[in-house]
């Protein structure tokens, strides 16, 4: 199940059931969990920690160093959970000083041409569409999905539950359970559908609705819309979740829009 055509360092740490393809090449310290798929002319680094039933297509390289001027060489690893397909050309930088690694979660997506820099950190079950470009220390809750050639700003997070538009420039935090689109990068809704797709109940989602309409769209500006969501609304995962997002962001959340075009898209 290993082409002898495949260059793998005699150190590599290569669990069962492994395939790897002709021309693939695999570094010194790199770890690769059972039942993996490796494909022709992928590249594995120094650093990569793959789990159990990935798929590696051709042409990826996981774990090459950060394109960060101030790495200076220090140990880092690239971390990709069980169960994790990345496709052809992705790039996967190992992290830096910062953090030690970049993580990517276990049932992910990363589709061709994506590049996740640095020190970033994918939940599971994401997906992040054909050719999107995510610039270091960025994170990325479980079930978010990024459209493909989306860019993303260094530092920025992306809630759980999100869709984010294709095509769009991510500057600001996306907070959870919304979709994401329009220039500048504005609120589009709740994502109701990919919620119900996931079993939220109709109240869950209603109760989603009503904490957004009060941040979005009354007129409050973001301290006063939290105050307010506090006071008129319930403890719940959802209420928590979304507040605790908000009052831990550093870069600020995405604003409602000021367009009255209705916007839709679906995952």
């Amino acid at each position: 199940m290993i082409s002898n055509l495949a260059y793998i360092h005699p150190k590599a740490n290569i669990g069962k059931n492994v395939t790897i393809e002709p021309f693939a090449t695999i570094y010194e310290d790199v770890i690769i969990g059972d039942n993996t798929w490796i494909g022709s002319n992928a590249t594995i680094m120094n650093g990569a920690r793959i789990g159990q039933n990935c798929r590696i297509f051709p042409g990826a390289v996981i774990a090459a160093i950060p394109q960060d001027l101030k790495f200076n060489g220090e140990y880092s690893t690239a971390e990709i959970g069980d169960n994790t397909t990345i496709r052809e050309c992705a790039t996967i930088n190992r992290g830096t000083a910062h953090s030690g690694k970049t993580v990517i979660g276990s049932n992910t997506l990363v589709m061709a041409y994506v590049h996740v820099a640095h020190d970033c950190f994918i939940g599971n079950n994401c997906i992040l569409v054909n050719a999107v470009q995510m610039a270091g220390h960025v994170i990325m809750d479980d079930y978010a999905i990024v459209g493909g050639t989306a860019a993303i700003h260094q530092f920025t997070r992306i809630g759980t539950h999100t869709m984010v538009a294709g095509g769009s420039l991510v500057r600001k935090d996306v907070p959870p359970f919304v979709k994401a689109g329009r220039e500048p990068l504005s609120y589009a809704g709740v994502n109701s559908l990919g919620l119900r797709r996931r079993g939220f109940s109709n109240e869950q989602i209603m109760l989603i609705q009503d904490i957004y309409r009060t941040i979005f769209q009354k007129g409050y500006n973001t301290t006063d819309a939290i105050q307010k969501i506090k006071e008129e609304f319930l403890p719940s995962q959802e209420r928590d979740l979304i507040i605790n997002f908000i009052e831990t962001s550093e870069r600020g959340i995405i604003k409602g829009s000021s367009s009255s075009d209705k916007y839709t898209f679906e995952l």
